[in-house]
């Protein structure tokens, strides 16, 4: 499993769940299975792990592990309460979300995650929806091009590419990574090629996706499923992600200043474990550049 993708920061994560034996988990991203496989030895027989994830190929890693106490759920994990109501579940004691992209899906050329390689432009995290990022970039208005690219790659000449695109697709439809790329190489920084590229998939991603709206609704479903003093640990990879996870946690939402009471206390679900975000050491980063931009939160159910 570790070929489909090394966990980052495993141990920080399973220290951060602080795991009851009998207790019941979820992780929510259940990818190449490292963080559940970990889970599921600190659990004893009456203990229980559902693993969420949508791609197929996760559903095949799943297969893998032959424990009772393992359930596969695949799903988005926005649908967290139903899921897991569906089960007979409505009260845990941990979830655990691995944001991003796994190494497996970076590394199929046939998933259109990454720049270096030849593919078609898909990004779907659920190969299953309509979506993908070619009916994105032949598909949407200018408007609409330039706000994934300034908001959500926060890409700084999103309107010009926005408009540069148009005119492109014009002529023909953008049908792989490699014509998209050709398109927009002439917008990227000179000797900051690399980054400016990751920007641009990085919002067309998060669009195909809906991977910001996904992440609201999971941490609002989060705060209702976990028991008192129950923990959710989240590890995200760019500052959008950190952002709402940093906020949800300190103000009980997303936007604007906590709430308070008549008698002034602080109207919110979680509080924080941890002052600061917790990072990969640099022994770990050398052996998983991944886990260079991962930050990971901690939080308890009040």
């Amino acid at each position: 499993m570790s070929e489909y993708h090394n966990p980052v920061m495993l141990q920080e994560c399973i220290e951060g769940l602080d795991i009851k034996p009998d207790g019941i988990y979820v992780d929510v991203t259940f990818g190449g299975g490292g963080h559940s496989q970990e889970i599921l030895k600190h659990l004893d027989a009456n203990g229980k792990l559902f693993g969420f994830d949508q791609d197929d190929d996760a559903r095949a890693n799943a297969e893998i592990i032959e424990n009772r106490s393992f359930t596969f759920v695949q799903a988005n994990f926005r649908l967290l309460k139903k899921y897991l109501k569906l089960h007979g579940v409505t009260k845990v004691d941990g979830i655990l979300a691995d944001l991003g992209v796994s190494s497996h899906q970076f590394n199929t050329p046939t998933r259109g995650f990454s720049t270096r390689f030849d593919g078609p432009l898909d990004m779907r995290m659920n190969t299953a929806q309509e979506v993908s990022a070619k009916e994105v970039i032949n598909g949407y208005g200018e408007k609409e091009l330039h706000k994934i690219f300034g908001q959500y790659g926060e890409v700084r000449n999103a309107k010009t590419l926005a408009a540069a695109i148009v005119v492109a697709r014009s002529q023909r439809s953008i049908d792989t990574i490699g014509q998209f790329l050709e398109v927009i190489k002439k917008f990227a920084p000179r000797g900051k090629e690399n980054k400016y590229f990751a920007q641009v998939f990085q919002g067309i991603r998060i669009e195909v996706n809906e991977e910001l709206k996904a992440l609201e609704e999971f941490l609002e479903q989060s705060a209702e499923v976990l028991k008192e003093n129950g923990r959710l640990v989240v590890m995200s990879y760019h500052s959008l992600e950190d952002r709402l996870v940093k906020n949800y946690i300190n103000k009980g939402k997303f936007y604007g200043e906590v709430e308070k009471d008549m008698f002034g206390n602080q109207l919110k679900p979680l509080q924080s474990i941890t002052r600061k975000p917790v990072t990969a050491s640099e022994n770990e980063i050398n052996q998983n550049n991944r886990a260079r931009s991962a930050k990971l939160r901690i939080a308890e159910k009040i």
